[in-house]
């Protein structure tokens, strides 16, 4: 039998139409959405899977979602029945004990029939404002799952084409905001319409039989680049641990460890001996933990490589149950993205002596969740809002990290403050990066960000973080990024709170958010002393700090640095 032979340019638009494909569904998602956290901060993820559930080609949006998606969707398509779906269904799921991650995190799920023919599933995730429990935007410090909002096993939302209203209604009264969570869905719906509209018009130039094989190809040749970039990478067993700061109930640490063993089989990821799963919302779900170390791993490889089931085939992953890294019903999982990116910076920090150039020092690596909500009174309406405010991304070995962004498979954008105040009854009374919030460094961290909310009227606020104990760690004698403060002010007086808490807030009250710092690289004495100069005059470290923790002595007058008694405080004078 000939083997079928594959035309490399054929190849490459084939690859790029899919990867287009995917593309125009986020698109499609962003325009038609109706909150702020999808339409604006871009909190969603599309991708394309073929008829085996095979991931095949991604938009790019959030990692985070698309790592943890390569479990949820084929888990929620078997437990649903592939034969029960027709053209033009789609199921609804958020399920974080079938392959989800936390209940705000909707995946919508589509086949794709060509002339009668499964050729595969369109699917995108969206992060919606609310889904009901105990607080408005869902989120807060609960002991359970079923306090956290509705919990949607694989349902069919869309039925040939038309939604099943009755389901909708059921859905959306679990929900308070439900104007933007109608619009939300619905939007969900336009992007895998699209999606199979892009794939079908691929199949119609290339053919059934072509399509297939392209897609299988695309698949191998992921696998070939990722089996050479895992065969690069030194060999060796490296450790880290570290901690989260407190579960929301207690002041004790959740305990986290990470081993890596890089050797001819390839990389296996190992959390044993991290803590036991807490009734306190700090549990990663397996696919959670998944998508952490698929996030680190692709890191850690050219940057051209194609992500899909050839890539992810490679994630070897050892999570014991129960544990806070693969916990099992009924535990609560709304902050178990706290646990998920402070492994990953965990498995950077155990990477960094075999990987120095590679790696970066600690990040905010927290998700920052800001929810809030209540009654709006200009429309009667119940709304909710909630954003991930970023921090100081660690420094490297050639370049400081950059200031306020998020970190670690997170590319959610700003929610700029004249949209915020536009759309909810709220005003941000300061917006701004944080001087001396850097972890000095001969690189040093980027620098954490304040946010002042003040609201009106009656509100119910969450703040669900971390970082509030311990500030992000720097390498190689970098130094630690600044904690972060979460704090309620009323009547000018300041009351520091927990990284895991609600309030009820009442006219006039302010909360203030400050997120932590990124960590340096290296001795910051070896920093350039027109570095620090630079960042003195643009505000970002004080001039004292200049002197403290970097040796360089500013005359202000002059906007230079004095050399000679720099030189001397550097040398010990």
């Amino acid at each position: 039998m000939i083997e079928p032979k594959i035309e490399p340019i054929r190849f490459e638009v084939i690859r790029n139409a899919l990867s287009q494909a995917a593309e125009e569904m986020a698109i499609a998602l962003r325009r038609s959405a109706y909150s702020t956290n999808v339409k604006t901060r871009q909190d969603f993820s599309c991708a394309f899977f073929d008829k085996e559930l095979r991931s095949v080609a991604q938009a790019f949006t959030q990692p985070v979602h698309l790592g943890s998606f390569v479990r949820h969707v084929p888990i929620a398509v078997n437990r649903y029945g592939p034969e029960n779906l027709s053209q033009g269904d789609m199921i609804l799921s958020n399920d974080p004990y079938g392959g989800g991650v936390h209940l705000n995190d909707i995946s919508l799920i589509g086949p794709v029939y060509y002339r009668n023919q499964l050729v595969g599933y369109t699917a995108c995730l969206a992060h919606h404002v609310d889904v009901g429990g105990g607080a408005p935007a869902s989120v807060g410090a609960f002991k359970e799952v079923f306090q956290e909002g509705i919990i949607i096993p694989p349902i069919k939302l869309v039925n040939k084409g038309k939604v099943d209203n009755d389901l909708f209604r059921l859905v959306l009264s679990q929900i308070r905001s439900k104007r933007e969570t109608s619009g939300d869905f619905r939007a969900q719906i336009a992007s895998n319409i699209t999606g199979a509209i892009r794939i079908k018009e691929i199949i119609d130039r290339y053919g059934l039989e072509e399509f297939h094989l392209y897609v299988n190809e695309i698949i191998e040749y992921t696998d070939r680049r990722t089996r050479a970039e895992v065969e690069r990478l030194p060999k060796g067993i490296y450790k880290a641990e570290g901690f989260v700061d407190n579960d929301g109930f207690t002041d004790d640490v959740v305990k986290l460890k990470i081993e890596v063993t890089i050797d001819e089989e390839g990389v296996t990821f190992d959390t044993s001996g991290s803590d036991s799963q807490r009734r306190a919302p700090v549990n990663s779900t397996f696919a959670q933990t998944f998508s952490a170390c698929a996030y680190a791993l692709r890191s850690l490889m050219d940057k051209d490589l194609p992500v899909n089931d050839g890539f992810y085939r490679y994630v070897k992953v050892n999570a014991p149950e129960g544990t806070v890294t693969n916990c099992v019903h009924p535990a609560p999982v709304v902050g178990g993205w706290e646990t998920h990116v402070r492994l990953n910076d965990l498995i950077f920090e155990a990477m960094a002596t075999a990987l120095p150039n590679e790696v970066c020092a600690g990040t905010k690596s927290m998700q920052c969740h800001s929810g809030f909500g209540g009654e709006n009174p200009e429309t009667g309406e119940y709304y909710c809002f909630l954003e991930t405010l970023a921090g100081g991304y660690g420094a490297r070995s050639s370049s400081d990290g950059p200031d306020a962004v998020q970190s670690h498979g997170q590319n959610t954008e700003n929610a700029p403050i004249e949209e915020t105040e536009s759309n909810y009854p709220v005003q941000i009374m300061r917006y701004e990066l944080i001087t001396d919030s850097e972890g000095p460094g001969e690189f040093r961290g980027g620098l954490g960000l304040r946010r002042d909310y003040a609201f009106p009227n009656e509100t119910t606020f969450t703040v669900l973080a971390d970082r509030d104990k311990a500030g992000p760690r720097g390498l190689f004698e970098g130094q630690t990024g600044s904690k972060s403060v979460y704090a309620l002010i009323q009547n000018g007086q300041e009351h520091h709170l927990s990284s895991k808490t609600t309030v009820q807030l009442q006219p006039g009250d302010v909360i203030s958010y400050r997120t932590s710092g990124g960590g340096g690289y290296g001795s910051p004495m070896k920093r350039d002393p027109d570095a620090v100069l630079s960042d003195v005059l643009q505000g970002k470290i004080s001039i004292d700090r200049a002197r403290k923790r970097y040796g360089v002595v500013i005359d202000i007058g002059r906007q230079s640095v004095d050399e000679i008694q720099t030189e001397r405080l550097r040398n010990g004078g």
